[in-house]
């Protein structure tokens, strides 16, 4: 992929000079950190601290395990479910407010749209975004596997636990939705309202993608060094792609794909075979 400095003027990547006075620079920046601070900011500082704890134990990281997608409630499945339905439904909330900020405080014009129509979250080329997420999957996807069961061969990864719900008649319901709210907040807030937002502010494109990308695999820490990498390297993808593109449609179709085979197919395999 060629992708030209900030001096090119390249449209098809988009970056750009703010054009805001001082006063409007810092709001957009204070933004920024409050939302961040509310969702993956959160969520990254949370996971470094949680990689110095498995770290600091006296087993090595490869021996040990890394849940999600738990029962609260095993015992009694409907307030279960009530549970992951509603984490499910606030972990979300922080895509909705980018989405709100992007089309209520827009800010200054992108690539000739609003921030919101740059965000690309929209229903207009749905075959654009299921093909393009189709073909990510693969790419994504296949060295994504590798990395992971390397990582935990080398000693640098947990192993990942990706779905332990008790088996109910929502199981996978549930696992498919947490799917999507993991895919619909993290590409809205780190790859659409990020780098829409670091472009407003006259950033260059290296720098944008580098940060969300830094970002991106710092909240995936808690996992494992090489969780951590693996997640860094596709933030660098995700985002180029997205400046690329100006959509973040297909990188929700992707994200959400390459989670509902991690969940719901842990969730089939894992009592049958023995390397996950």
């Amino acid at each position: 992929m060629s992708v030209p400095d900030r001096s090119g003027g390249d449209p098809s990547i988009g970056t750009a000079s703010s054009g805001l006075d001082p006063a409007s620079t810092r709001g957009l920046g204070v933004e920024i950190v409050v939302v961040l601070a509310l969702s993956l900011g959160r969520s990254a500082v949370y996971s470094v601290l949680n990689l110095i704890e498995k770290l600091t134990r006296p087993e090595a990281l490869s021996s040990q395990t890394t849940s999600m997608n738990s029962s609260i409630t095993p015992d009694r499945p409907w307030l279960d479910l009530s549970y992951q339905l509603a984490q499910i439904l606030f972990g979300v909330a922080p895509a909705a407010l980018a989405v709100y900020l992007l089309l209520f405080r827009a800010g200054p014009m992108l690539w000739g749209r609003s921030p919101f129509a740059a965000l690309g979250l929209d229903l207009r080329r749905p075959g654009f975004d299921l093909s393009r997420g189709a073909v990510l999957l693969a790419v994504i996807g296949i060295p994504g596997i590798g990395i992971y069961l390397g990582a935990r061969a080398l000693g640098l990864n947990t192993t990942i636990a990706a779905a332990n719900l008790a088996e109910n008649w929502w199981t996978i319901p549930v696992l498919v939705l947490a799917a999507l709210e993991a895919s619909l907040l993290e590409e809205i807030v780190i790859a659409g309202y990020f780098l829409i937002r670091l472009t407003q502010l006259g950033w260059s494109w290296w720098q944008m993608v580098l940060l969300s990308a830094l970002i991106r695999g710092s909240y995936h820490l808690y996992q494992g060094v090489g969780q951590g990498i693996a997640n860094f390297l596709m933030g660098l993808v995700f985002g180029l792609l997205f400046l690329r593109w100006k959509r973040v449609g297909p990188l929700i179709v992707v994200h959400l794909l390459l989670d509902v085979f991690s969940f719901v197919g842990y969730a089939l395999l894992a009592p049958v075979v023995d390397w996950l």
